[in-house]
């Protein structure tokens, strides 16, 4: 992977760009992208999630100072994210990675499919702050962020904004909240490997480089999210993202057979 890392600090880079503009992409992206060069899912989302704990940061840091939080959301959206992912990343770690490779690919593809109708097609508003709506968001957020390696954004964000949600505070929320779920899946893959229950985690260093490359090209991005938003339309963001995604399922797929 040492030869890749230009090709990663590229995808890092992109992904963050609009992944800071939209409040999705980075994680499903670069796990796309990494799954794709047949790294197994769990190790996959593992060092997408490293990446991230830079990136996010950065992103959060960025959305706080802005005053994009609504903090009200968060105090409801972060607890109900972070059980998701603990439990994503508890049943990532207990499969082998080639039973859910076809389950991956099929979820990135939804994912795909989704951006692609929220581009289109706005949904029936709601009240984004009703607790029975964004603990089950969260949760499900959570989940399909760990299991899939990235999915919090395209799950949550689309959620919120498709649903009524005005989209500066949905997304600098979202993002916000990301970090904290970001840290605990990472924490909980650390703890899964120092006690034995990641049986095949040993390969994980074979994609530091690749995980060196996100970082940077994610860190050098993040200033720069705000400005495209200005520049470029975010439903050509989101069609663009969306195309994307999806044809890298469908390779995925192809690869399967």
């Amino acid at each position: 992977m040492e030869d890749s890392f230009i090709l990663f600090a590229v995808v890092g880079f992109l992904a963050q760009i609009v992944d800071g503009a939209l409040g999705m992409a980075y994680g499903v992206v670069s796990s796309s992208v990494l799954l794709s060069f047949g790294v197994p899912p769990a190790a996959a989302s593992a060092s997408v999630h490293a990446a991230e704990l830079f990136t996010t940061a950065a992103s959060a840091s960025s959305h706080a100072w802005h005053r994009n939080v609504n903090w009200q959301l968060f105090r409801k959206l972060a607890p109900a994210g972070i059980v998701g992912g603990v439990v994503g990343t508890y049943l990532l770690t207990s499969v082998d990675g080639a039973m859910l490779r076809p389950y991956v690919a099929g979820y990135l593809g939804l994912m795909g499919v989704n951006i692609l109708y929220r581009a289109y097609r706005a949904a029936r508003p709601i009240d984004s702050h009703r607790t029975e709506v964004v603990v089950p968001l969260g949760l499900v957020g959570g989940f399909a962020d760990a299991v899939g390696g990235g999915g919090w954004g395209p799950v949550v964000t689309t959620g919120l904004v498709g649903s009524g949600g005005a989209p500066r505070e949905m997304i600098g929320t979202v993002n916000t909240v990301e970090f904290f779920l970001t840290f605990a899946v990472s924490v909980a893959f650390v703890v899964a490997l120092l006690t034995g229950h990641w049986e095949d985690a040993g390969e994980l260093t074979q994609y530091a480089w690749a995980v060196a490359g996100l970082i940077v090209g994610g860190v050098l991005a993040a200033p720069l999210a705000g400005y495209v938003t200005k520049v470029l339309p975010q439903r050509v963001l989101m069609v663009l993202v969306g195309a994307l995604i999806s044809l890298l399922a469908i390779y995925q797929t192809a690869r399967l057979f």
